[in-house]
């Protein structure tokens, strides 16, 4: 393997390492020492990649917490197919995906912003902008509907996003320590009543 290969293959193990135990633990409650251990490695080693703690952050939000969050959340539903099939089955995979995850510790772009809230001006930004991505492509997701008759024409199109993404962030603040099977089908069953309600109403005679 060349040096440059090398160093890349140790920064994404410190990156992925890193995010397991600020998603575990919090940012605040660990240390660079806590995740060097782990991988066996010096200070030098993450001094030589990273600034710093914050930098450190950062590097994990962009390179694996905005590819996390794409590939999840976003991704599916940019399709042409009906916007209310495409969300419902993107919502039902992330959501049996925590379902079978023993160490699921919440929705983890929702920890972050609570945790950072009102204490890192510059992490926050980053976290914001995953937020606003997300938000601009559930109201084009829905205008895309509407555009296609699958959604009615006089529906709130950024009220939709909205209601999605909190709704969303709750039932898996909900689902880490009670019932998460329960709750994730109790929410999908409410999920698919309230998208009946925004689908074209017909003209009665």
């Amino acid at each position: 393997m060349t040096k440059s290969l090398k160093r890349m293959a140790t920064m994404q193990r410190m990156q992925v390492t890193g995010l397991e135990f600020f998603y575990k633990n919090g940012y605040y409650n660990t240390s660079i020492d806590d995740i060097l251990k782990e991988l066996s490695l010096s200070k030098g080693a993450f001094y030589y990649h990273f600034d710093s703690k914050e930098d450190f952050f950062v590097q994990i939000i962009e390179n694996l917490l905005v590819r996390k969050m794409y590939s999840q959340l976003i991704e599916p539903i940019e399709g042409h197919d009906n916007t209310l099939d495409l969300i419902t089955q993107c919502f039902e995979e992330a959501l049996e995906t925590a379902v079978h995850n023993e160490f699921d510790f919440g929705f983890v772009l929702s920890n972050f912003i609570n945790e950072f809230n009102g204490k890192n001006e510059t992490i926050m930004k980053h976290l914001n902008d995953i937020l606003r991505i997300w938000e601009v492509n559930l109201v084009s997701a829905v205008q895309r509907g509407k555009f296609n008759g699958h959604i009615d024409r006089h529906v709130d199109s950024e009220g939709v996003a909205v209601y999605l993404m909190s709704s969303y962030i709750g039932v898996r603040t909900l689902m880490v320590e009670t019932a998460p099977s329960a709750r994730k089908y109790r929410f999908m069953s409410q999920l698919r009543q309230y998208f009946k309600s925004l689908e074209p109403k017909t003209a009665t005679v």
